[in-house]
């Protein structure tokens, strides 16, 4: 008499997710912005050791450009190209740590409420519809006014805290769908527990969206950074691109034409959120084939 046969769990499609960075790197809109993304990155690493004191006063006020000051000097003789540099790992920070927050944030209430179902999804959903039905701009605004002085932390905080509902809504539909797939409900019937469900059945296949949104967040996170110390709300002490930018505004850099001042840290905020966008077209043309762009020959 031969042992009866143990049937095995179905596969599980994120197996599939295997090997993706070889295609990626092939991919020219994920290679370019990669490559951007590493520029900002090494300059936030070593450039505060590289570059000089961005606190530094000279005599030099209001400089154009010039060899002794590659991008000029500010109303009071700072140095245009130490603050752009030092102030790279000040935007990264609040950028990557507000972005880090909400992700981990919208994880947590839209596939923890997805996979639960009843009483703490709808407890879940009400919170999220609340967040998203509060006015995103003025929250920040208000909120921010009231925790001004809070340090880089609380500008965090209150970033994170006005970013996270509209991803949690996505994974919670995303979840909705997963939960009463064939390997998942097999999971459920050989005893597996729901720990272990959600992080090895139903997570890894939504770790595209997750990490789709996660770029994202960290540019709205640095737009919106941006937009709170052009009004003065976020911490002047602190460097980032934002406060340079607030500095240029208010020692009215683009009435006196002091374009040095204020353009710098413009672009470099663009060309961020340029390299993070492709590196999220990037992956998207890997992780979903029908985005992929074939060569039609002639």
């Amino acid at each position: 008499m031969t042992a009866p046969t143990v049937p095995t769990l179905p596969a599980t499609p994120r197996a599939t997710g295997r090997g993706w960075l070889r295609p990626a790197l092939r991919s020219r809109r994920f290679a370019a912005g990669l490559a951007l993304l590493a520029v900002f990155v090494l300059t936030a690493a070593l450039g505060p050791w590289l570059a000089d004191d961005p606190n530094a006063f000279t005599a030099d006020l209001g400089q154009a450009p010039s060899g002794a000051h590659w991008l000029g000097t500010t109303q009071t003789g700072q140095d245009v190209f130490a603050q752009l540099v030092v102030s790279a790992r000040g935007t990264l920070l609040i950028g990557v740590a507000s972005a880090l927050i909400a992700t981990v944030v919208s994880v947590v209430v839209g596939i923890g409420g997805g996979f639960l179902g009843g009483l703490a999804d709808e407890v879940l959903s009400l919170i999220s519809n609340v967040f998203l039905v509060i006015p995103g701009l003025p929250l920040v605004i208000v909120v921010s006014a009231y925790v001004k002085g809070g340090g880089a932390w609380s500008t965090i905080l209150v970033i994170a805290l006005t970013s996270w509902a509209a991803s949690a809504r996505v994974l919670r539909a995303q979840t909705l769908s997963l939960r009463t797939r064939d390997y998942v409900l097999a999971a459920r019937v050989y005893g597996e527990k729901r720990w272990r469900i959600v992080l090895v059945e139903i997570l890894p296949n939504e770790l595209a969206i997750i990490v789709s949104q996660f770029i994202f967040a960290v540019i709205f996170a640095i737009l919106t950074q941006a937009g709170l110390a052009f009004l003065g709300l976020a911490d002047p002490s602190h460097l980032t691109w934002g406060t340079m930018l607030y500095f240029a505004q208010n020692a009215e850099a683009l009435t006196s034409g002091a374009w040095w001042w204020f353009i710098p840290p413009g672009l470099c905020i663009a060309a961020l959120g340029t390299a993070l966008s492709l590196i999220s077209f990037g992956l998207d043309e890997v992780l979903d084939p029908r985005l992929r762009v074939r060569k039609v020959s002639p």
